[in-house]
């Protein structure tokens, strides 16, 4: 049984090495011609696809390291827009950066390529079409709650009282997979793009009735029982505490009377708490604010990280500023240097990773911005898999790819194969965009609501359309779809970065031991148990 565990793992590495190359490729921005293929090509790779499928070994060994990739709002349709965006640009983000595709359909994702594949169904204890506060919960506790809850069990109804944040939440607390791989002595990491005190990166570690209990300002009285999110990071109890916390954020670890580095406003602090200072000098570990600081860093005489690099969420991946003074570190190197540092514990690591914007990019209805977010996770995922290899850690890693829930993000018409994903509807045979009914012209990306048709606004300074129904003003014949700027037409117009969150299930992506647990349909919650079997925790 163990040679054929070890030939197992050897035809792992060898299957991973295959899967993870990468293709270089060239593309025309604005032509993206689809690429020549017969019905020999076609029989070819389904065979390839099978040959591959059932080289899969079943990897059963304990997990040393667990790394769980939260797409916060990445639902299937995002995938496979970026997915096509990134084969027919694939420097669009990163000019040094080719990632392997032709048109764009045939491209994959890092994650896409991963063995195992399952749906999460994304409902909540109260809500059929969920937020990202109990979905992440029930992904890191086993167990679902309603919805505004982090890290609480159902019976804890949210609230928004003085009254509310008074009650004892002992009762109620569900601990969490990091909470219980630092009693095991393990290390642990949250990296986010969002505010490390945003629902997706709290509920590793927080336990409270309202996810928007970010600082103790935010609290409907002073002193609440509750504590407010950044102090339950400041001062959380379990194992030696979190060893890596990069994201954004800053102002709600600041005193009202402390003025940001960066953009001199005041921190959100009313209880006199520089939760900055409070955790340098109770772990004697390094705080950086900049991508400079952050770049000086050496992994190798580093225990703990603690890395704020915006007020409050970081920038989008489009919009990023790459300066040492004041700009900011990409997903993929905050995911890389978080390994280095953790993967020195030799009982191993947790670590837990979101693409937090590429919500914020569909709340919007910025497609652009949602979705080279999207890749920019991708990419995150790929340098993850660079690392591990580079480090002989594949085979002793489970990594968990998935989402909290989707969008109203759709993907419609039809569109030529090859047909720029952010441009405007031209069918097969066809030159010109094609007309609809209503003797208007539309795009392939559109949303079932929010705030409608925009041109010229970033998406976090958003006011929506100047005009309103079908005018010369908005008509998408004369306008650049592709620029990163255009905010998608909504059918239903639910206000101004109002476009909500969609119901159907997600994706989950995983490889490495115990990965092939992820199968079928399951809860949400299903994650976590994967997770915590693979641990061997029980």
């Amino acid at each position: 049984m163990a040679r054929k565990m070890n030939a197992g793992v050897a035809l792992s590495a060898a299957v991973l090495s295959v899967l993870f190359s990468s293709t270089a490729i060239s593309a025309t921005p604005d032509a993206f011609p689809a690429p020549q293929s017969d019905r020999s090509t076609w029989y070819k790779a389904g065979r390839t696809a099978i040959l591959n499928a059932k080289a899969q070994p079943v990897n059963a060994r304990r997990a040393k390291n667990v790394i769980l990739f939260i797409g916060d709002g990445m639902g299937v349709s995002t995938v496979t827009a970026a997915r096509i965006l990134a084969g027919q640009q694939p420097g669009i983000i990163n000019p040094a950066i080719t990632r392997a595709g032709s048109s764009g359909e045939e491209n994959y994702l890092s994650f896409e390529k991963f063995p195992n594949l399952a749906h999460s169904k994304t409902y909540s204890v109260n809500q059929q079409t969920s937020d990202s506060a109990p979905t992440m919960t029930a992904m890191v506790t086993g167990i679902k709650t309603n919805d505004g809850e982090l890290s609480v069990a159902e019976e804890f109804v949210r609230g928004s009282t003085a009254t509310d944040c008074n009650k004892d939440p002992k009762p109620y607390e569900l601990t969490t997979i990091l909470e219980l791989a630092e009693d095991a002595k393990k290390s642990t990491g949250v990296v986010s793009t969002a505010r490390i005190t945003h629902a997706t990166p709290a509920a590793n570690y927080a336990h409270t009735t309202n996810r928007d209990w970010e600082a103790d300002s935010n609290q409907p009285a002073a002193g609440c029982v509750i504590k407010d999110i950044a102090s339950q990071l400041v001062d959380f109890k379990h194992g030696d505490g979190i060893d890596v916390i990069l994201g954004g954020g800053r102002s709600y670890f600041m005193k009202t009377d402390q003025l940001d580095p960066e953009y001199g406003k005041a921190g959100k602090r009313k209880d006199g708490r520089d939760l900055i200072a409070e955790w340098t000098t109770k772990t004697a570990g390094n705080y950086v604010w900049n991508k400079g600081q952050f770049d000086a860093i050496d992994p190798a005489s580093t225990s703990k990280l603690f890395g704020l690099f915006e007020n409050s969420h970081m920038q989008y991946e489009a919009d990023r500023n790459n300066t040492a003074d004041k700009g900011e570190p990409n997903l993929a190197d905050m995911t890389e240097k978080a390994i280095h540092i953790l993967k020195k514990n030799p009982k191993g690591f947790y670590l837990q990773v979101e693409g937090g914007r590429i919500d914020h990019g569909h709340h919007a209805g910025n497609a652009y911005r949602a979705l080279t977010d999207t890749i920019a996770m991708s990419d995150a995922v790929q340098r993850t898999m660079d690392v591990l290899k580079a480090n002989k850690m594949l085979d002793d890693t489970l990594i968990i790819v998935s989402a909290d829930h989707s969008h109203t993000f759709t993907i419609a018409g039809y569109p030529q194969r090859g047909n720029n994903i952010l441009g405007k509807v031209i069918e097969p045979g066809k030159t010109t965009p094609t007309v609809a009914a209503d003797s208007w012209v539309y795009t392939t990306l559109g949303y079932a609501n929010g705030g409608g048709f925009a041109v010229g606004q970033p998406a976090d300074a958003y006011t929506g359309p100047a005009n309103t129904g079908r005018s010369a003003a908005n008509d998408l014949a004369n306008v650049d779809t592709t620029d990163k700027d255009f905010h998608q037409q909504a059918l239903v117009n639910t206000g101004v970065g109002a476009e909500t969150h969609a119901g159907e299930d997600v994706a989950i992506y995983a490889m490495g031991p115990w990965a092939h647990l992820v199968r079928g349909t399951q809860e949400q919650n299903y994650i976590f148990h994967v997770m915590y079997t693979a641990f061997g925790f029980r």
